[in-house]
C-alpha cells in the first residue's frame, strides 16, 4: 500500500484522499494509517482544507520521499538485471 501510495504520488502534483482511495482500491482506514506512516517518515506532506465545507484532504510527495523511490526502484532495476544475467 505504501509503495502504491509513493509511486501514484510520484505521477502527479498532488492528489485528494479520494483520488488515492480510487486508485488503489483502499479503504478508508487502510489508506489514512499507511499515509500517516509516510508522513511521519517525512516521505508524503498532507494539506487538510476545506472545499465548500467540505473537508478535503490533499497529499504530495516530498523531496525526501521521491529520493527514496528512487533509491528503491534502482536497487530493484539491479535485482531485475542480475536475475536476467542468470
Amino acid at each position: 500500500m505504501r509503495l502504491g501510495i509513493v509511486s501514484a504520488l510520484a505521477t502527479s502534483d498532488e492528489l485528494s484522499f479520494s483520488d488515492l482511495k480510487a486508485a488503489l482500491s483502499a479503504t478508508d482506514g487502510n489508506l489514512s494509517v499507511h499515509a500517516r506512516k509516510l508522513e511521519d517518515a517525512g516521505y508524503v506532506s498532507c494539506t487538510k482544507s476545506f472545499a465548500d465545507r467540505t473537508p478535503r484532504t490533499d497529499y504530495k510527495l516530498t523531496a525526501s520521499g521521491r529520493r527514496a523511490l528512487e533509491k528503491y526502484l534502482d536497487h530493484m532495476d539491479a535485482i531485475i538485471r542480475a536475475t536476467r544475467k542468470t
